[in-house]
């Protein structure tokens, strides 16, 4: 018979579902995407439902429901935080104590009626609930599904229960700690401050912070090491906590920090100076530094040649890319999802290979299904949908549209490109992307503000034919979920910024496909595997044979502020508010100059309403 398990994060920063149909991923998604509230971190309902109809299930034939992480933990820390700070922090936590006695305390309750809400049935048929510790799910969501019989596990993030780092041992169906570091000291929450000093949202803006870093030069590293944080040979580390306040306060800085580094935090929106762009140089180098001698120690003392990573931290690609080359480890394997919303997989992996004791076999590739987890949508559905708002469009065959879209994208345009499943995690990997030529010396400026509406500073990915990664990027390993940054190939012996200061390196000669090359002469690239993405691997052959080149911009279907699109209407919305010239929709094609104008006017009414 066979035993389904849903898998379910919430409550703190990306909430999320999985399900599990008898050991086999099967559906998996953000809720956010739902609900078109970025980071949204409510009770994963559509999510859920959306799980529970893609495996064609009711929660009638759920065996079990596992929670990523155990609350009552949390609220330990929480408790022996304050007083261990006390007085200080007294205002925080008379603040936070009325949530966590009225809702945090009493979780177990709150998800068994959310999830009979769902199914429409009592609180008491809900099916058993399981806690798992956070850091278990992130290791189990980062080893079970990875190809490795064996490997070392490390997983790095702002906190869990307890932990900020931990190491585990895997092995079959087995996970086995080797050791942690707890709370306050973290290598996600040091990263997380300097997000914040330098003016962005924390949990969100880290890819800001790693993205101003090359403009800058690394003038405050040191000052970081000395006066910040004690690194020891091991990698094991710990922060001074006399200039955070994250620990008994509402910010993540203290005003000693502040003298530390010559003012205050900028203010959100503002400019963007020398300064920031120095010291996300700096923090970003002693981050590597610090994961290097981590994972360099592990290599020693285990002598296993595989990694694999997630947590927050795990998203820093920088870092992941000095790892590979740097570190000693063979392979690398990262978790596509590897913040909280990966949580609800590992939640589910580790209740099916521990709890219920069943045996793991690798996938030589992976289980992940290169993360196309969320929902699909067939030919009639994107018709109906297109066809309801007036849309003008053509419909095409694979063999004639993925042609044609080649010569739009030939040609200098810019193609919404909606196929297949959503993705899983925060990158769009071909299925819910916008994509351009990455040879243009104008298209990164263009799109990020025509189109993506972001700072113009931020570099875009390139999503390459697998088979072509080494001829153009120098990486010699597999990077389907673009977690590895990988120096350009033609740009490598180029000069280390191209000359200039600041945001005056934008302006530097960048090799043949400077859309992608950031001001380092690095990518984040995204190898395109034929097994897993046939339609997105055949339009790069299409580009390829056109232009001689195996490359194109890949960034996310979404603009500044939003969730990347979930269905074919999101994808219509998205397209209209912006300068996107085309749109390719499963076997549709929409050209912007046939839209109705009124749609347009409407889209972009609603996106900016009049003040």
């Amino acid at each position: 018979m066979a035993l389904n398990i849903l898998g379910i994060s919430a409550y703190y920063h990306d909430s999320a579902a999985a399900l599990l149909a008898d050991g086999s991923l099967c559906a998996a998604a953000q809720e956010e995407r739902f609900t078109r509230k970025k980071h949204d971190a409510s009770f994963p309902a559509r999510a859920l439902d959306f799980c529970l109809r893609e495996g064609g299930l009711g929660l009638q034939d759920i065996d079990r429901i596992v929670f990523y992480d155990k609350p009552l933990l949390k609220f330990e820390r929480l408790l022996e935080t304050y007083f261990s700070f006390a007085p200080r922090g007294l205002r925080s936590f008379m603040a936070a104590l009325p949530v966590w006695l009225q809702e945090k305390l009493l979780l177990k309750a709150t998800l068994r009626k959310e999830i009979a809400a769902i199914a429409g049935i009592p609180a008491k048929r809900v099916p058993p609930l399981l806690f798992n510790q956070h850091h278990l799910s992130h290791a189990a969501s980062a080893f079970y599904p990875s190809p490795f019989r064996r490997a070392v596990v490390l997983c790095l993030d702002g906190v869990g229960e307890w932990a900020t780092a931990t190491a585990w041992l895997g092995e079959g169906r087995d996970l086995r700690p080797l050791w942690e570091i707890g709370f306050p000291h973290s290598l996600g929450l040091l990263y997380s401050a300097f997000t914040y000093y330098a003016g962005f949202k924390v949990n969100s803006g880290e890819y800001k912070l790693m993205g101003l870093a090359p403009y800058g030069e690394p003038r405050y590293a040191e000052r970081i090491r000395e006066q910040l944080i004690d690194v020891k040979e091991d990698g094991s580390f710990r922060l001074n906590m006399r200039y955070f306040d994250f620990a008994t306060g509402l910010r993540m800085t203290n005003a000693r920090f502040h003298r530390l580094f010559g003012g205050p935090p900028r203010t959100p929106e503002g400019p963007l100076g020398q300064r920031e762009m120095d010291l996300a140089r700096s923090v970003q180098e002693v981050v590597e530094g610090v994961v290097l001698r981590i994972v360099r120690s592990l290599r020693r003392e285990q002598g296993e040649g595989n990694l694999c990573l997630a947590g927050g931290v795990a998203l820093n690609c920088v870092a992941n890319g000095r790892i590979l080359r740097e570190s000693g480890f063979q392979r690398l394997w990262i978790q596509p999802a590897a913040g909280d919303a990966g949580g609800a997989l590992g939640a589910a992996l580790s209740a099916w290979h521990q709890h219920l004791g069943r045996a793991r076999t690798p996938n030589p590739q992976d289980s992940m299904a290169g993360a196309y987890l969320g929902p699909g949508y067939d030919r009639e559905e994107i018709r109906a949908a297109l066809a309801g708002e007036g849309a003008a469009f053509e419909e095409l065959e694979d063999d004639q549209l993925r042609p044609r879209v080649a010569e739009l994208l030939a040609a200098g345009k810019v193609v919404g490109w909606f196929q297949g499943r959503m993705e899983f995690g925060p990158r769009a990997l071909g299925n819910r992307s916008i994509l351009g030529d990455p040879r243009n010396p104008d298209m990164q400026t263009n799109m990020n503000l025509k189109i993506k509406q972001r700072e113009s500073f931020r570099p875009f990915a390139p999503a390459v034919k697998a088979e072509a990664a080494a001829d153009w990027f120098q990486l010699d390993a597999p990077s389907p979920y673009m977690l590895l940054v990988a120096p350009v190939r033609e740009s490598a012996e180029a000069p280390a910024h191209g000359g200039g200061e600041g945001f005056e390196r934008l302006k530097a000669v960048r090799g043949r496909i400077p859309a992608v090359t950031h001001v380092d002469h690095s990518a984040r690239v995204q190898t395109v595997h034929r097994e897993t993405n046939p339609g997105f691997h055949s339009l790069l052959d299409q580009f390829e044979r056109r232009t001689g080149c195996p490359v194109l911009v890949n960034t996310s279907f979404n603009v500044r502020g939003e969730p990347i699109v979930c269905s074919p209407l999101d994808a219509w919305k998205c397209f209209l508010r912006t300068e996107m010239d085309c749109l390719a929709i499963g076997n549709f094609l929409l050209e912007k100059p046939r839209q109705p104008r009124r749609s347009i006017e409407a889209a972009r009414r609603e996106a900016f309403p009049p003040d």
